[in-house]
């Protein structure tokens, strides 16, 4: 039924069948998913494929995201390619996601040092490290998370001052970060 859908002349009913493609995969999910991503003319539908193969979790996604994150000119594509790439939770994706780290686009910065908590990337520390004292409250709390998954006497160092932000929410993921490390260690 869903594929009956995606290509429906509504943009909205078209994101929702791609985002339950992501949600509830059926075997043939990947190869239209990444279709889509690859072909599709409207920058929110190839958006949208991008995050719904996140949602899959399947290493298969790995090369096309990267090409859309290294190829797409819309800067909502990227930044779904880098989130995904995160969820796969494929290390390969760390050289790709330090790149993005150099992006102008702040959204993109906060998707990539999200990604390399996700992929548990420990010798990327000292590069997300760098956004400490970042001017967007959103980035720092990005980095929180982040250093969560990122067990390292300098991610500990880097939680425990943001855990004095200024910003309660960068305040509280730090916390959090803090007492995830402590029940780990």
């Amino acid at each position: 039924m869903i594929k009956k859908v995606i290509n429906d002349p509504n943009q909205q009913v078209r994101s929702m069948a791609i985002f339950v493609m992501g949600l509830k995969p059926t075997p043939e999910a990947l190869p239209i998913l990444i279709e889509i991503l690859q072909t599709a003319l409207d920058y929110g539908v190839r958006a949208d494929a991008a995050g719904a193969l996140g949602y899959i979790e399947d290493v298969r996604a790995f090369e096309p995201l990267v090409k859309a994150f290294e190829t797409d000119t819309d800067w909502l594509v990227r930044f779904s390619a880098a989130v995904s790439l995160g969820n796969l939770k494929d290390p390969r994706a760390k050289p790709v996601l330090l790149r993005a780290l150099q992006s102008p686009e702040v959204v993109i910065q906060q998707a990539a040092i999200a990604a390399l908590g996700e992929i548990k990337s420990i010798d990327a520390v000292d590069a997300i490290l760098g956004f400490v004292q970042s001017d967007d409250w959103l980035v720092r709390q990005r980095l929180a998370e982040a250093l969560g998954n990122l067990d390292t006497e300098k991610s500990i160092s880097a939680l425990r001052y943001l855990a004095k932000d200024p910003h309660a929410n960068v305040a509280e993921a730090a916390a959090i970060s803090l007492q995830r490390l402590a029940r780990t260690t």
